[in-house]
């Protein structure tokens, strides 16, 4: 029987882990606690005393500022952030909470799990290839389109909290991001590498596909070169925006057809740094994906002719834009983390429900077309589609937002619907998250239902909606929802099919 090692942290306070490594990284060997509540990775090789200073920011400072104080039981499950700093027997390690239970593959692969992949973490570059998703995983581990948007407000508001808190990662990657597509679930791992402001940023460059052009154009350079571009905040955005593009459109935005030199290393340097150049830039074709190299497992989601980046809807196509056109070579023009989260946002409010039951992705985003149809399954909508353009009250005038809401059986409408001023972060108390009501579709007739709104008022027949009543979406009726500044009013469309 393993022998269950008993030392105390630096903090002073008792660690305990059982004496047989379970896994073994780049850089460390992890142990498990008595209990499994949480684990003990021992770094292998000897860290100098700015690596120890910088972890000790991280387990002190930094993770006291994002956890103990108002709103920081939130983080806890976006972040895997070390808790304690130890030292034992010359080795400097940390002590990590334990992964949950969804992190881990319940079927893993399918035909009985050939890959050997069942309990192992998921990590997220499982499910950022076509190949991957069609060949390979179970589809029970697949989720569907909606939870891959969900996990990306996951990662993508992670990533602003350790911005504002003035951290960056060294490698954000799909490597260091677990997900759980069953859940819509994500965390941030390796938070040991992080880069501490004022303390020397770990010796790592990220990993290929995530490395940002900057640091592969100037990598060659010395370290202590003023022209050699590090990780940073900037660098993580290019990673977040690559992550994104990866997990909804499972292929890569810079992987196209084009070749800079026959020699594979300087034309990998040159593709992934120099001369990057987006795969679907809308003016340069020079560096378009060549279909008929593709493999028919990548296929349809590798072929941008087929499924382009346009079926993530306006506000994502104006992000990869600015991530891949505008600031592929400028790191200054690249959308931030919470530039991200807001166009997630307002994308998941454009979404439907497919109305193929044996459609894979299961949801698409609505084109603003007469004729919506499901881009995956080629499936139009049947029936009537409400469409709410939501306007708000400014200065005493109702003025349109660019925002709206599509509207499905069972759908729910929240504060942050109700009033522009209302953001759907970790900001927001438990009761603030209540849905105020929610619609249906009733015979043959479109209804919101009023579950908490005291100046709901369908202002088209000139009369006040109770709670618990319903107010029926009709073309042109207009409703509004609350009086306050930044209140709205909804103008209803009806798209017919």
């Amino acid at each position: 029987m393993a022998n269950i090692i008993r030392i105390t942290a630096t903090d002073g306070t008792p660690v305990e882990y059982v004496d047989t490594i379970i896994g073994a990284g780049g850089m460390k060997d992890v142990y498990f606690s008595p209990d499994k509540s949480y684990v003990v990775a021992f770094f292998r090789d000897k860290q100098d005393y700015n690596a120890k200073e910088r972890l000790k920011d991280l387990t002190g400072k930094y993770r006291e500022g994002i956890f103990n104080q108002a709103g920081g039981e939130y983080w806890k499950d976006l972040f895997c952030w070390p808790t304690k700093m130890l030292e034992h027997n010359g080795k400097l390690g940390l002590v990590c909470p334990t992964y949950p239970k969804h992190f881990f593959f319940a079927t893993g692969s399918i035909n009985n799990d050939f890959l050997g992949i069942k309990g192992k973490e998921k990590e997220g570059k499982w499910f950022a290839s076509a190949k991957n998703q069609n060949m390979y995983l179970a589809p029970q581990e697949r989720g569907d389109w909606f939870k891959y948007f969900q996990i990306l407000l996951n990662i993508s508001r992670a990533v602003r909290r350790m911005h504002a808190a003035g951290l960056s990662h060294s490698d954000l990657s799909y490597k260091n991001v677990l997900i759980d597509p069953t859940s819509g679930k994500a965390t941030i791992i390796d938070i040991d590498g992080l880069v501490v402001p004022g303390k020397y940023a770990p010796d790592v460059l990220g990993t290929p596909d995530f490395m940002a052009p900057e640091v592969i154009a100037t990598k060659h350079l010395k370290i202590t070169d003023p022209n050699r571009h590090l990780p940073q905040k900037t660098t993580d955005r290019f990673a977040l925006a690559v992550l994104i593009y990866m997990y909804l459109l499972y292929r890569h935005p810079l992987r196209g057809g084009k070749v800079h030199d026959l020699d594979p290393a300087i034309d990998e340097d040159l593709s992934m740094g120099a001369k990057a150049l987006f795969v679907e830039h809308p003016t340069d074709a020079s560096n378009r994906v060549k279909v008929k190299d593709l493999k028919p497992s990548q296929k349809p989601q590798a072929d941008p002719t087929q499924i382009p980046y346009t079926v993530c809807g306006p506000y994502l196509k104006k992000m990869f834009d600015r991530a891949f056109i505008d600031g592929l070579h400028k790191p200054q023009e690249r959308p931030t983390a919470d530039d991200w989260e807001q166009a997630l946002l307002k994308t998941v409010d454009l979404m439907q429900p497919c109305q193929n039951p044996n459609c894979w992705h299961k949801w698409f985003v609505f084109d603003n077309s007469a004729k919506p149809k499901c881009p995956f399954c080629g499936t139009p909508y049947k029936g009537q589609l409400p469409v709410l353009n939501l306007y708000s009250l400014r200065k005493g005038e109702f003025k349109l937002d660019d925002y709206r809401l599509m509207v499905y059986h069972n759908q729910y409408l929240f504060r942050w619907h109700v009033n522009r001023n209302i953001s759907p972060n970790e900001k927001l108390s438990a009761e603030m998250k209540k849905p105020v009501g929610y619609f249906v579709f009733h015979n043959n007739k479109w209804l919101f239902i009023n579950q908490l709104l005291t100046e709901l008022e369908d202002m088209t027949e000139k009369k006040k909606i109770p709670i618990n009543q319903a107010v029926e979406l009709t073309e042109g009726k207009q409703i509004l929802l609350s009086r306050e500044e930044g209140g709205r009013l909804i103008h209803v469309q009806l798209v017919k099919n």
